[in-house]
Order: structure tokens, then sequence, then C-alpha cells
């Protein structure tokens, strides 16, 4: 079963996406309680634009319980999936959930403002990605600005 999961996440990482794809959607059909399978096959299944045949995937392998590292793409994969079909309160959920296990995780917090923006709160969205950007910009201009961009992020509709 091993070789075969190796297989399929080789295939994909050559860019042979259908080839890994069917592979992974075998194994699932054959083991479906495996976590790690689930999630592998939800992401080949993104990686191919067919998003609604992921969800499943990724809901499976998260009730399951995945490694931290696993956990946190099948959120990010999950949270993103809702959100690109439009399903932006569960995409919502599943980003602020994933918040409070990885509260420092950068591409988490990107993605789900990305989500806020959807939904309508666009300051609290752009607060979040301002942050984002000089915690973790190296570039020397957004340093020498780091403390007032910091300032603005949450008051960007004040005037003075």
């Amino acid at each position: 079963m091993k070789v075969n999961l190796n297989k399929a996440i080789l295939l994909r990482s050559e860019g042979k996406l259908t080839e890994s794809n069917e592979i992974l959607k075998e194994l699932a059909k054959n083991d479906p309680e495996n976590a790690e399978i689930n999630y592998q096959c939800a992401w080949s299944f993104d990686v191919l634009g067919k998003e609604v045949q992921a969800v499943p995937y990724y809901e499976k392998a998260l009730q399951l319980g995945l490694n931290e590292e696993d956990t946190l793409g099948a959120i990010i994969g999950l949270g993103s999936t809702y959100r690109t079909l439009g399903s932006y309160q569960k995409s919502q959920a599943v980003f602020e959930n994933g918040l409070s296990r990885f509260p420092e995780n950068n591409v988490l917090k990107t993605f789900y403002a990305m989500t806020l923006y959807n939904v309508g709160e666009h300051v609290k969205a752009m607060e979040i990605l301002l942050t984002c950007l000089v915690q973790t910009s190296n570039d020397p201009d957004i340093k020498s600005y780091g403390r007032a961009i910091t300032f603005y992020a949450d008051k960007l509709d004040m005037t003075w």
C-alpha cells in the first residue's frame, strides 16, 4: 500500500496528475479509513481543478486525524477549496478552526484573509495581510516603513 502511495505522490510531483489521481482513488477505495490516503486523494483532485470531488476526501482525512504537517495542509486545502467553490462561510469556519490550532501560520492567515475579503470583511482582511507583510518581508523598503504599516493596518478607514 505504502509503495503505491509513494508512487502516486512521486507521479504528482512529476506532473503526471491524472495517473497519480487514478492510483489515489483506488487506494482510497480500498482503504477508506486511511487519513493520509484521503488527504493525498483530496490534493490530487485539487491539482486537477476538481475541487468538488476533493472536498469529501479533505473532510474525511481531517475527521480521521493526520499528523501536524498534513493537518495544516488539509485545513488550507479544504478552506481554500470551499472558498473557490463559493462556500465562504464553510471556508471561514475551516480557517478559523485552523487558526485556533496554528495561530502563527502565515499561509493560513493569508488564505483566511482571502475568505474574509469574499465575506465582505475587507478591513480585517487588510489588517491580516499588512501585518503578515511587515512580519515576513525582507524588503528593506517595507522594513523601513514597518512601524507605520503596522500602525495603520487596523486604522485604514480613519483620517486625521
